[in-house]
């Protein structure tokens, strides 16, 4: 991958993340964040969002395109709480990519469970 190349994969995921933090579906965001829904079926299949639509999913998420784009990987703090523990996983040099996204899934999981009755 060259230093500039666009990472989807982490982009998505962390898009689902926010999407199950604030407890909706895709077609929500979709209309939250003015994108079409297709466009979430395209980058569930690996296609990248047009530039646009990477404008308003950045702008409804409150993510940094400098995570996903380039050499920079630190992702900076959110306000949402299962961002500030993501982003902390994500910095960690420590740990395999497939650990990293395998400790996320899991604190994810327990976080939307242990958090689905106070939202």
């Amino acid at each position: 991958m060259s230093k500039s190349e666009f990472r989807l994969g982490p982009f998505y995921q962390a898009l689902d993340r926010e999407r199950l933090a604030r407890n909706l579906n895709w077609k929500q965001v979709a209309e939250q964040s003015g994108v079409s829904a297709s466009t979430f079926s395209r980058m569930a299949q690996g296609k990248r969002p047009d530039v646009d639509s990477l404008s308003c999913l950045l702008n409804w998420s409150g993510l940094s395109a400098d995570y996903f784009v380039g050499a920079n990987r630190t992702m900076p703090p959110l306000t949402e709480p299962l961002h500030q523990i993501t982003s902390v996983l994500h910095a960690d040099r420590n740990l395999s990519d497939d650990g990293r996204e395998t400790m996320i899934d899991m604190i994810t999981a327990a976080y939307m469970r242990l958090t689905k009755n106070t939202k």
